[in-house]
């Protein structure tokens, strides 16, 4: 088994690179040809996790996770946010801490020091998060619940069947048709975390990961497996009972995505786990906006009311902005977010900061359709010793502005808000 740790639109080849680093590195042939074929695979369904360049190499994309190949080959994706190539642990704090906020749960504390490390990929770090969780609950006891069970008896118990007991075959009097109520922990949430949990004690490879999971499964020996993750996830309740069961369930359905692919967050395949990292960085910022602008505004996610156009009567091409911030259903401003570098000194014509003409072509329909001409639009980007402050304003007419704006993934919060939301400036930490 061989871990080969890159970053997002690393170059993989078969033939030997070197030296090695986090935009490059070497696979197996029997990986490569793997890769090719989970990205054919993928493709129709609209995740492309890697480009071909030639027969001997290829580009990943910007999906970060755990890839794994049947040759044993691990390939670790890292998000590209840093301006230091080798500074991978750091890289790897920052999916972690994504992801968490993502899933919406807190971390837990826990004794195991590997929990804290960088040194684990994310797939790993997601089965550490998953057993300590249920090491707590089962600490605190599973839910169980009462099950009415028919069955053939030669004594009674419960209550007799009358209509199967008439109906007995002769010879068979001495046998009882009854049915009671058992006190069991088979119930669907129980049965998720049981077929979870066998699944981590399959794909580990950490020692301590791989004790602590089969120790869980021998208490847990009296819970089946789902036998249908799917209806399972479907009768999972959410209810006041099952409070100690809301931090594990975003792990646990985690863990469960590769029975149900190209679900929520992340995309299974076999034993990987990816992840888009535009999506990840957009609801990371959704998140932290929520919390930064607080009681001055409210952020709606995803408006996706107006159309480019009509044609013969109909709707086409929905406009989706990523988030509008609104108050007192006000609609303030739009607000976009882009998951790669730019360059503030680049200021000149022809460079434009790195920034895309199709970014600007978008931005400017929606502040036509769901503005009317007027308003504000913000452009998010994350913020690197490149881009460390606001850009002057784009104007694309004297009502309507784009503002480009970073957003600090140390500090988690964006700067130049006040820009967008000028009420903003009352807030002590406002950037």
């Amino acid at each position: 088994m061989s871990l080969i740790t890159v970053r997002e639109f690393a170059r993989l080849s078969t033939a030997q690179t070197h030296p090695l680093s986090l935009d490059e590195a070497t696979v197996s042939p029997a990986a490569f040809d793997w890769l090719c074929k989970e990205s054919a695979r993928l493709r129709p369904s609209g995740a492309v996790i890697l480009e071909l360049e030639d027969r001997q190499s290829l580009r990943l994309d910007n999906y970060v996770g755990v890839l794994e190949a049947p040759d044993g080959t691990r390939i670790e994706i890292l998000p590209k946010a840093f301006d230091q190539a080798g500074d991978a642990p750091a890289a790897r704090r920052l999916l972690r801490k994504m992801l968490q906020i993502c899933i919406n749960v807190r971390p837990r504390e826990s004794s195991v020091t590997t929990l804290q490390t960088g040194s684990a990929p994310v797939n790993e770090w997601i089965f550490q998060q998953f057993v300590t969780e249920l090491d707590w609950l089962l600490k605190h006891g599973l839910r169980f619940d009462y099950q009415r069970v028919q069955e053939e008896q030669r004594f009674l118990r419960g209550r007799l069947n009358l209509a199967k007991q008439v109906r007995q075959p002769p010879g068979r009097q001495h046998f009882f048709q009854i049915e009671h109520d058992i006190f069991s922990a088979d119930r669907p949430e129980n049965r998720l975390l049981k077929s979870a949990l066998l699944e981590v004690c399959r794909l580990t490879r950490d020692s301590d990961t791989w004790r602590w999971s089969h120790q869980l499964a021998a208490m847990m020996h009296e819970v089946p497996p789902s036998p249908n993750v799917r209806e399972d996830l479907a009768k999972w309740s959410d209810g006041r009972l099952l409070e100690a069961y809301r931090s594990i369930k975003p792990w646990c359905v985690l863990i469960l995505h590769r029975l149900v692919p190209l679900s929520m967050v992340g995309t299974w395949v076999g034993p990987s786990l990816l992840f888009p990292m535009e999506v990840l960085f957009e609801r990371y910022v959704s998140a932290q906006l929520v919390r930064q602008i607080g009681v001055l505004a409210r952020l709606h996610p995803t408006p996706s009311s107006k159309f480019l156009c009509r044609h013969e009567g109909d709707n086409m091409f929905k406009l989706k902005p990523d988030f509008a911030i609104l108050k007192s259903d006000q609609m303030l401003a739009l607000l976009d977010t882009k998951w790669k570098q730019i360059d503030e000194s680049l200021s000149n014509a022809t460079d434009k900061y790195s920034l895309r003409q199709t970014d600007f072509y978008q931005m400017h329909a929606y502040g036509h359709r769901y503005l009317n001409g007027t308003g504000t639009l913000a452009l998010i980007f994350p913020k690197t010793t490149l881009f460390r402050s606001p850009l002057p304003a784009f104007q694309f007419s004297d009502e309507l502005a784009l503002h480009v704006l970073p957003f600090d993934l140390d500090t988690d919060q964006l700067v130049g808000l006040e820009r967008i939301l000028p009420v903003a400036r009352q807030l002590p930490d406002a950037a």
